[in-house]
This record gives structure tokens, sequence and C-alpha cells, in this order.
């Protein structure tokens, strides 16, 4: 079980330093090649503060997880709070495709990066990049169910499925976008999802 959250503001920054330094190692080397030993020294701790804030590697790992996917839901806050309307889920899709230019179309998903990594041999970390993809669906869900209450989507629509298959459409153009090293992928998987949902309009 992991460690309860520090109660001091010291303790708790020295937590999350380790958990950033721990995400960053992650990203540049992969969680298999990450070791605590690179961790501490990215983070200016010792083992016996990591194990003060962690049981294990895995704990960390856990950590790393949770940390990335508030880091990619803190980055679209604000366009996740406005996929209530046809114009705020188009400025979304405009936003991600943005983005990935900037980019020039490096680093596929965060979230989605970890998986291929770690939901076949650590099942709690597994179930931590569900619950991620949960909480992303889960706005666009939410905008959904909004839009149908105001009668802008069909009432026989069902905003669950409709945001799982824009969530696959968008995770497969981020894919392709990375290993073709072309945004216009993730335009091509977005634009379908956008007719797929304008075909649940009332």
């Amino acid at each position: 079980m992991s460690q309860l959250q520090p109660l001091t503001t010291k303790g708790q920054s020295t937590r999350a330093r380790i958990v950033q330094a721990a995400a960053e190692l992650v990203a540049e080397k992969s969680a298999a090649a990450m070791s605590l030993d690179d961790v501490g020294a990215r983070a200016s701790a010792s083992r016996s503060q990591l194990y003060h804030y962690f049981d294990d590697r895995d704990d960390l790992i856990r950590a790393v997880v949770r940390a990335t996917t508030d880091s990619v839901l803190l980055a679209q806050d604000e366009l996740l709070d406005h996929l209530d309307t046809w114009a705020g889920i188009d400025r979304w899709f405009r936003a991600l495709v943005a983005f990935q230019e900037e980019r020039q179309a490096r680093g596929g998903c965060p979230i989605g990066s970890l998986v291929g990594q770690l939901a076949e041999r650590d099942p709690l970390a597994r179930l931590g990049l569900a619950d991620g993809f949960e909480r992303w669906e889960g706005r666009l869900r939410e905008g959904l169910e909004r839009m149908q209450e105001r009668g802008r989507l069909s009432v026989t629509a069902d905003p669950g499925s409709l945001a799982t298959a824009t969530m696959a459409l968008l995770q497969g153009g981020l894919l392709l976008t990375q290993v073709r090293r072309d945004p216009s992928q993730l335009r091509t998987a977005l634009d379908a999802a956008r007719v797929l949902l304008r075909s649940a309009a009332a």
C-alpha cells in the first residue's frame, strides 16, 4: 500500500519533485529503463526519502501514471469545460491538432505512451491508465449529456458510446501522427469524430 500523502508543505514538495523527476525519466528512457538511482539523482533525493514516500519502484511508477493524467487534463481544462456545444468541441479538436503541429508530431499521447509499457506488466498501473482515460473521456460524455438535456443531441443518442468512439479516434490519430510525423493524421481522425458526433445532433 502506498504511503499516506505527506502533511507538510515541504513533504508535499519533495514528493512532487520525485514524481516529476520519475515522469521525466520515463518519458526519456521508458519505464523499464528508469531506476531509483536515476530518480534520486535527478530529484536530489536520497534512497530513504524515496522509500518514505513510495513503497517501491512500482508504486512510484503508478504515481507517475496519476501525475501524467493530471497533467494532460490540466493542460486542456478550459477546453474540456466547454464540450457542451458544437463550437466548443470544434475548438477542442483544433487545439489538439495545433498542439501536435507545435510539437512537430513528436511524443504521441502521454497517457497512451505508458499503456504499451505498463498495461501487461503491472495490473495496478493498467487500472490507473484506464482510470486516466475514463476521466478524459468522461469530460466529453458529460458535455454531450448536457447537450442532450438542452435538445442539441438526439434523445436516442448514447453519449457514452459517442464519447468512447471519439476517444478511440483521438488515440488512433495521435498514434498515426507520432509514427508518421504528420499532424494531418490526427486532423483526419478528428474530422471523422466530428462527422460521427454531428450525426447524432437533434
